[in-house]
């Protein structure tokens, strides 16, 4: 036999030369041989070290063959076994495979056909552990976790995953608001090595400045007013595990360098306390800001914001992932059918059309609430189009335009370009670095380009300049 197949059997039997003929024999064919005299000891022996395929006797004191074979099957699923028997009757065969045995071999034993079914059952098992990763490649193909895609933009976010999730280093998420950062981050740590560890989530912009720092790095008693007793804060909560700072942009510049401090020192000192306490997790910070521009700007610490820029990911909006919105839409009806007990299985081309079309400035939480919306009102067994919010039925994708009627109509260059750069910047919510890339020219020469625009705006006085960057920060003026 060749062995490519052979592996580890565990060989149970209470009858000792029985036992030592097994290891002896399956030993010179290449299989790694265990051997128990009970089936309370296999059980044992399964819970430390699994093997490839278990080989039992079917009469034995105590718990005998069929009984363990049940125990196997049920609490390790695809292990096969194989029951041996000195009695080929129809009645034992037919409590084998009652019990899922994989095989059943009547003595007396001969090696050569014994070591082909071990190879046999050995091969299934790997076969099928081969076609289950299969189809765990393939789903991560649509997704990863919860989050969903085919586009190339996502592909790179879930080979970023695969490629970085077990790193202690630290993570930086950015994109728009909707997006799915805290998806990425949960995908991050649910595939690491500190799976088992707690996933600490924290929104910076949720909390006063005072009350943030006590969040984050604790409090001893009295430390402040309604400080009533000692917290340990979340860093230290997050030991072991992941701490997620989401939208670590609006870190007020005071607590930034106390953080730097704690990422570089791995400890933190409460709040009231001249004591440091070791911290052991990993950062994933996200944000919808332009941090670059913000450290430009002097809002944010240059170096903190590379020390969190180690491991950088951005998520793409929606409106430039492709057919993702309908993967998206698709799985939100799904769900919400379920959650809502409609009978809504999917959508027809002209809903498709519309979610195509619809540039979701609110991004996978708008299409979210959208298609819950539409599941609800829906009469039929498919979503149309009377059935999405009106925003979406009318929407109708704006271009710059350059062609007039008459030459009076005609504009400059310099103008086309300023319409066609407001409109980036709209469709990327204000951020520069992002519009930068885009456009294809430097932040340092864009943000010239945004001033000389403003300052034609103040002189003229004639629109709303305040209301424009409101509208490129994606917050209603």
């Amino acid at each position: 036999m060749a062995g490519i197949e052979a592996g580890r059997v565990l060989a149970v039997d209470d009858d000792d030369d029985i036992l030592s003929w097994l290891k002896a024999k399956l030993s010179s064919k290449g299989f790694d041989v265990v051997g128990c005299r009970t089936a309370v000891e296999a059980l044992e022996r399964l819970e430390a070290e699994p093997p490839d395929v278990v080989l039992t006797d079917y009469e034995m004191n105590g718990m005998d063959g069929i009984e363990l074979c049940d125990r196997v099957v049920s609490n390790w699923p695809g292990l096969p076994v194989i029951l041996l028997t000195g009695h080929g009757t129809v009645a034992a065969a037919t409590a084998a495979i009652r019990a899922g045995a994989f095989d059943f071999i009547v003595k007396p034993l001969q090696v050569e056909p014994l070591a082909f079914a071990l190879e046999r059952a050995i091969r299934t098992r790997r076969l099928r552990d081969e076609v289950g990763r299969l189809r765990r490649q393939a789903d991560h193909a649509d997704g990863f976790g919860e989050i969903l895609g085919r586009s190339p933009a996502m592909r790179h976010v879930f080979g970023f995953i695969d490629q970085v999730a077990s790193l202690p280093t630290s993570v930086l998420i950015t994109g728009d608001s909707g997006t799915g950062k805290e998806l990425v981050a949960r995908a991050l740590h649910a595939s690491g090595a500190r799976r088992d560890g707690p996933f600490v989530p924290i929104n910076c912009s949720a909390l006063p400045e005072a009350l943030l720092e006590a969040e984050l790095f604790g409090h001893s008693r009295g430390a402040f007013t309604g400080a009533q007793t000692t917290r340990s804060g979340l860093f230290a909560s997050a030991s072991g595990g992941t701490l997620f700072l989401d939208e670590i942009g609006e870190l007020p510049l005071s607590l930034q360098p106390k953080l730097l401090r704690a990422l570089q020192e791995r400890s933190v000192r409460p709040v009231g306390s001249d004591k440091e306490i070791a911290v052991d997790a990993r950062v994933i910070a996200a944000t919808n800001r332009d941090l670059e521009s913000a450290v430009d700007e002097g809002l944010f610490r240059p170096d903190l914001f590379f020390r969190l820029n180690v491991l950088p990911v951005h998520l793409p909006p929606l409106h430039a992932r492709g057919a993702d919105v309908l993967v998206l839409a698709q799985s939100f009806v799904e769900r919400f059918a379920r959650d809502l007990r409609k009978g809504v299985t999917g959508f027809g081309p002209a809903v498709a059309e519309r979610l195509l079309v619809y540039a979701w400035p609110g991004n996978v939480r708008e299409l979210q609430n959208a298609i819950e919306r539409a599941v609800a009102l829906a009469r039929g067994d498919q979503l149309v189009v009377d059935d999405l919010p009106e925003r979406v039925r009318a929407y109708k994708r704006s271009h710059v335009v350059v062609a007039a009627d008459s030459a009076a109509e005609l504009v400059t260059l310099a103008e086309v370009e300023r319409r066609y750069i407001e409109q980036v910047m709209d469709s990327l919510h204000g951020n520069k670095t992002e519009a930068a890339r885009v456009l294809g020219v430097g932040r340092k020469t864009l943000y010239r380009k945004l001033e000389t625009y403003e300052g034609k705006v103040a002189r003229n006085g004639g629109r709303d300049a305040g209301a424009r960057r409101q509208r490129r920060s994606g917050h209603p003026a």
